[in-house]
Parts: structure tokens; C-alpha cells; sequence
């Protein structure tokens, strides 16, 4: 049985993935997706984006480990992992997800707060008197 494995990454959020012949059943943590997503609204519609794009839908199973992050971020670096792993399954499928934007990594991050502001970049209120 081939298993293929990639790391998915969004803000704090790391993903391992490993995806592998099956039903299209996806399972992180050890626990269904939609135990752990219970709340989070579109993380089904995330986390199956790369099957649809490349039409693989029900093909693989999904066991994936996560942490940090929030769960948009943990749903979006599952993707980010799937995409990269579905390359290394079929070279071919890398165009298709890369238009779609699966396989590169979100760069965008949280700016860290600086000295003397109140954030990164908001600075102390004006007073006139």
C-alpha cells in the first residue's frame, strides 16, 4: 500500500499529512474532521479543495496530525499538505493545484508588536491637552 506524506503550513498552523488509497475518509488528530471542525463551518470545504480540483474526490483517505494555529488555519495548512502530497502521488496534478493555489504557502503572517506602540503598528493616542 503507497501512503504519501507532506507538511502543510499556514500561519502557526502545521500540518502532516498522509494520504493513501481509500473511501475519501479524513481523520485528524485520530478523530473524524468533522468531530474536530464540529464548529468551523467551511473546513469541509477546505480540506477536500485539492480532491475536487483534480477530480480525486473519494480516491484517498486522509490521516493528518495538527497543531498551532486556530482551526481556519489548521483547515487551510490540511490543504496545504494534502495539495503537496497529491503531488508527490502524480507529478502531473502539481499545474492544476498550483492554478487553484493550493501548493503555495500562504506567506502571510501576524506582524509582531513593536516598542513604544500599542501594536505593530497603531502608536499611543494624541493629546492636545
Amino acid at each position: 500500500m503507497d501512503r504519501f506524506y507532506a507538511t502543510g503550513k499556514r500561519k502557526t498552523a502545521i500540518a502532516r499529512v498522509w494520504i493513501y488509497p481509500g473511501k475519501g475518509q479524513v481523520s485528524v488528530n485520530g478523530i473524524p474532521y468533522n468531530e474536530y471542525f464540529r464548529d468551523h463551518i467551511v473546513a469541509e470545504d477546505v480540506i477536500y479543495a485539492p480532491f475536487r480540483v483534480t477530480g480525486l474526490l473519494g480516491k484517498f483517505d486522509v490521516m493528518c496530525t495538527v497543531e498551532g494555529g486556530g482551526k481556519s488555519a489548521q483547515a487551510e495548512a490540511i490543504r496545504h499538505g494534502i495539495a503537496r502530497a497529491l503531488v508527490q502521488f502524480k507529478e502531473e496534478l502539481k499545474p492544476l493545484l498550483r492554478k487553484a493555489g493550493y501548493v503555495t504557502r500562504d506567506p502571510r503572517e501576524k506582524e509582531r508588536k513593536k516598542y513604544g506602540l500599542r501594536g505593530a503598528r497603531r502608536g499611543q493616542q494624541y493629546s492636545k491637552r
